[in-house]
């Protein structure tokens, strides 16, 4: 089936569709945030709603679908911004309030959320804890105030009076408060009126819903490392255990037709999670789809019928596993994978009846752009770019590799290589992934690589023992191995990449940020000859601290998985502590912090800034007061990504 494509570029008279900032500074241009994002269709397909800048803050624009013609802007006063939003029936959207700080990293949500048509009427502050009272000079609806950070769990555009709100009470406060008992409300979309509907059996909760609306089935956990999975019946909670599955890392996903069944991700014996088609009644399981190296990275799921369709899977490069070839919108991406070839296709939104979608396409050298299409007319139109000034065909090729460590584990990985360079004898960087345990990296574009490529220099990233993705054995293989094995998996990538050709020996960085920046120093001092720098970006550098300091040990769960994934032996801890190898180190050193890090505490960095001193060895050194676990601010990322690229640039002689 052909599809017809147009161009329809969203533009205002007052508003620019184009970067204003016109530069060929590389950590400028590479450091903007995305111009465009959230991308979405009303229900009935009348509107189109993006969210853009405005002022340096998220503005919310509304825009009719037939003519592109301005509607509305939603745009908060002082330092409030728009967060993530849905639309929740025809005429109407619920959205996140969100404040940028100057001391944190990231906007802080305090679990409000605001209503308000499309045309800017009815406007009415919906679930919160501000509720109750009229602010002065505002004419938003008030009800009565509730102390929870509020989610949005499902928006239910079908009907057009309520939704469901996940809300997490704030209690007493504290650190602890992320393991507080989580509710589930029906809410009012124009009124804010809420009845509690259920409550959750387990920490971190993640809820499904069925077609009505009902809560049927919740996962959690207590420690970060095993999970549990619950049904409703007749209003409890009941525990799967009795079932006796043999499956760890439980997550609802999708009904079946039978309803006593439902379709989980789940991991058996360790091995790559798969998903699984489960019988509560009976507890008789059948594997429905499964790689034998990875986990699926999404499922999708109709968004009308709530079915699912397909699972995608990156085992090197993305791919989907449709297990119901017959659904419209499998055929739909089928279709669009051969419009729009050597991209990977997401569809992000779609009217009730189907006939519109919102998709996403991207690849590596794209972050993304956004087209609607017509399922009936078949036509494909172009509508907006998350980074227009950034050209993809300037950019570089991100590879898969794979190679066998010194212990014989098969480790996977990619590197990323220079536009219309040869690739032989480059210059690298090698960019371990932060974490460790849970987050791995992925075929996809990567600013800070794609800047560093740009400069002529391939970009190692590796997916360690220990990374998630892979299965529950190869992410615990990583646990009490942070300054040994991961470490060995890491120099091992480097080794392979120069033995193929591909890189100079004499011309390695490694650059990594938050566990990445424990990984850059660590490395370093195992391997001293290996790397002529390393720049540690928000990194931990002292195991023994993160019992005592930063935002994980102060949650019940968080000490756990310090024990589990750390442990306790102090001369082990002491061993893999970058703070207590500095006479190993060899590299030229760059240590990058933000002052209101909670995460990996302004205390990390003193402590190995103290041992470096000790040691007379010198160093370069940024830091930034009032940002924290990663620099949010353009402004901040671009002064990092200079000072970043200047050092590379003297180390590697680009």
């Amino acid at each position: 089936m052909k599809l017809i494509k147009t161009i329809g570029l969203v533009c205002l008279a007052w508003f620019s569709c184009y970067a204003s900032a016109k530069t060929n500074d590389a950590a400028n241009l590479f450091s903007r945030s995305a111009e465009f994002s959230q991308v979405k269709i009303s229900p009935a397909g009348d509107y189109l709603s993006v969210i853009t800048k405005k002022d340096g803050k998220n503005m919310l624009l509304i825009l009719k679908a037939a003519d592109r013609s301005y509607v509305h802007a939603i745009f908060f006063e002082s330092n409030a911004q728009v967060g993530h939003y849905e639309w929740v029936n025809d005429e109407r959207l619920v959205m996140q309030k969100e404040y940028l700080k100057g001391w944190s990293d990231h906007p802080l949500y305090y679990g409000e959320l605001m209503a308000v048509n499309a045309d800017g009427s009815k406007a009415t502050y919906l679930f919160g804890y501000q509720g109750g009272e009229q602010q002065t000079g505002s004419n938003l609806k008030k009800n009565t105030p509730i102390r929870a950070t509020a989610y949005i769990l499902d928006p239910l555009p079908e009907n057009d009076r309520y939704m469901l709100v996940q809300a997490l009470p704030w209690g007493s406060g504290g650190s602890n408060m992320a393991e507080n008992t989580q509710k589930v409300y029906r809410v009012d979309v124009y009124k804010g009126r809420r009845k509690k509907v259920a409550t959750a059996p387990i920490t971190y909760p993640n809820f499904l819903t069925d077609h009505d609306g009902t809560v049927r089935f919740v996962s959690g956990t207590r420690d970060y490392v095993n999970s549990k999975l619950y049904y409703r019946n007749d209003g409890n909670w009941i525990d799967t255990d009795k079932l006796n599955l043999g499956l760890d890392a439980i997550k609802p996903i999708a009904f079946s037709d039978d309803k006593d069944s439902l379709y989980v991700t789940a991991s058996e014996a360790g091995k790559p999670a798969g998903v699984y088609l489960v019988n509560i009644k009976t507890g008789d399981k059948k594997l429905v789809s499964q790689d034998k190296v990875v986990d699926p990275s999404n499922v999708w799921i109709n968004a009308i019928t709530k079915k699912l369709y397909a699972i995608e899977y990156e085992n090197g490069y993305p791919t989907y596993e449709f297990v119901d070839s017959k659904d419209p919108s499998a055929k739909l991406i089928k279709q669009l994978l051969a419009a729009l070839p050597g991209h990977q296709i997401h569809l992000v939104s779609q009217t009730t009846s189907a006939d519109k979608i919102i998709i996403k396409a991207f690849n590596d050298r794209n972050p993304g752009d956004y087209y609607l299409f017509n399922t009936k007319t078949k036509k494909l139109e172009y509508l907006v770019s998350k980074k227009k000034w950034l050209d993809p065909d300037q950019m570089g090729e991100i590879k898969p590799i794979k190679f066998t460590s010194r212990d014989g584990v098969t480790i996977h990985g990619y590197i990323t290589l220079p536009y219309g360079v040869e690739a032989k004898n480059l210059p690298l960087v090698v960019n371990p992934h932060g974490g460790p345990h849970g987050p791995r990296d992925r075929w996809g574009f990567d600013p800070q690589n794609q800047m560093i490529a740009s400069q002529g220099a391939a970009v190692l990233q590796v997916n360690f023992r220990g990374s998630g993705g892979y299965g529950n054995l190869f992410k615990n293989a990583g646990h009490q191995k942070w300054g040994t094995n991961i470490q060995y998996d890491i120099i091992d990538a480097t080794k392979y990449v120069i033995e193929q050709g591909m890189v100079d020996k004499d011309r390695i960085c490694i650059v990594g940020g938050s566990f990445g920046g424990y990984s850059a120093i660590q490395s370093s001092a195992i391997e001293p000859d290996l790397f002529k720098c390393a720049i540690g970006f928000a990194g931990i550098y002292d195991l023994q601290l993160m019992f005592d300091e930063g935002d994980v040990q102060g949650r019940r769960a968080g000490k756990r998985y310090l024990k589990e994934v750390l442990g306790e032996n102090e001369s082990l801890l002491k061993s893999m502590s970058p703070t207590h190898n500095v006479d190993k180190l060899k590299a030229n050193i760059m240590l990058v912090h933000g002052g209101e890090d909670e995460r990996a505490p302004i205390e990390q960095f003193e402590a190995l800034e103290d041992a470096l001193e000790e040691h007379k060895y010198p160093f370069k050194k940024l830091v930034m007061d009032d940002e924290g676990h990663g620099f949010y601010d353009d402004a901040h990322k671009a002064k990092y990504y200079n000072e970043m690229l200047s050092f590379l640039k003297t180390n590697l002689k680009l």
